[in-house]
């Protein structure tokens, strides 16, 4: 089965307007391009910076980017992985991706479950935790071409989430994510790979462009990966958006020459059986 990705890598500014513009324009061209389902970066509609989080949070039920989502995905009649947003909700703020259905339709909300609390030392130093409640659901979304999960960034450096949501079937992981300058030339790609590869499924990525003028610099290079682990695609620093197409007969091709779910020793993966 012959699917067509369109993935944005769109530049962020501090203007919540001109970002949704862009994202438009940008998905409109994927969708021209002949886009089935439509990714967006993750915090697509704000700068990615504890001090917008808040500013630019919105409800779910009233939020102007949600709302925009939803009437874009209607009136371009295909799917949208709308990146992800700081989601208000009560007292809480959580980094939050919508999903969305050619009709409109919500059909899926992931809150990103493991938040980017990190320091190393002259480089980079960020808490996420300072202003996000962490998520505490599996995201797996059916679809009319076939069955995806969503994570958010930092969730990739967590392989058991991953592995939880190929047990669940999924073909397809989408991930908007903002890697940074010190994490994404160390990491990015072969995490990206790695779960590609661990758990046989496609992996889709998509970065904001790099704004060397931002508190935060994200990496760019959105990226697809195949199954194999083999790189379909991959951006560089600015902004673009490409259509990458897929075919999903290839994951049983893969899965039939290394049958590494059959080879899975469950017996064995429980704490009880470590060796102290």
């Amino acid at each position: 089965m012959m699917l067509n990705i369109g993935i944005c890598q769109l530049q962020v500014s501090e203007s919540k307007p001109e970002n949704l513009n862009r994202a438009e324009r940008l998905m409109r061209k994927a969708r021209e391009g002949g886009a089935d389902i439509l990714v967006l970066p993750e915090m697509f509609n704000c700068p990615y910076d504890n001090r917008y989080f808040p500013v630019f949070a919105e409800e779910e039920q009233t939020g102007e980017t949600v709302r925009f989502l939803a009437e874009t995905a209607a009136s371009l009649q295909c799917y949208i992985v709308g990146g992800s947003i700081p989601e208000r909700d009560g007292d809480r703020i959580y980094n939050a991706s919508f999903i969305f259905d050619p009709k409109g339709q919500r059909i899926g909300k992931h809150r990103k479950l493991h938040l980017f609390d990190i320091d190393v030392p002259g480089r980079i130093a960020f808490k996420e935790s300072a202003v996000f409640t962490p998520g505490s659901d599996l995201t797996v979304v059916d679809s009319m071409h076939g069955r995806f999960g969503v994570g958010i960034c930092y969730d990739i450096r967590f392989p058991e989430y991953f592995r939880l949501l190929s047990d669940a079937g999924i073909q397809i992981l989408f991930l908007p994510a903002a890697f940074n300058m010190v994490t994404g030339p160390a990491h990015w790609e072969t995490l990206l790979r790695a779960r590609a590869i661990d758990n046989q499924i496609f992996v889709v990525a998509a970065s904001p462009a790099r704004n060397l003028a931002a508190s935060y610099v994200a990496y760019g290079h959105s990226m697809a990966i195949g199954p194999w682990g083999e790189i379909l695609w991959q951006a560089e620093a600015e902004e673009t958006v490409q259509v990458v197409g897929i075919d999903l007969n290839r994951i049983a091709e893969v899965r039939q020459n290394m049958p590494l779910h059959q080879h899975r020793r469950k017996d064995l993966y429980r704490v009880e059986k470590v060796s102290k």
